[in-house]
């Protein structure tokens, strides 16, 4: 049996949403160690002046839980 936790993060970029989840995931792992999944909650984007500026991820990340660690 295994418990996970699971932890929301929101990745940002200027080309599409799937860069954004991209980023939120590497950026993530950098101090999560075994990250196993991660799962779009929502997308959206800011506008500027009528024109997309940034896409946005909110997405669910989780990683097993190692009490003690």
């Amino acid at each position: 049996m295994s418990v996970y936790v699971v932890n929301e993060v929101v990745g940002t970029s200027e080309k599409s949403w799937e860069d954004a989840a991209r980023v939120a995931i590497e950026t993530a792992s950098k101090t999560i160690s075994d990250l196993r999944i991660g799962e779009v909650v929502k997308q959206d984007v800011t506008v500027e002046n009528g024109k997309v500026a940034l896409f946005r991820v909110r997405l669910n990340y989780s990683f097993k839980y190692m009490p003690g660690k």
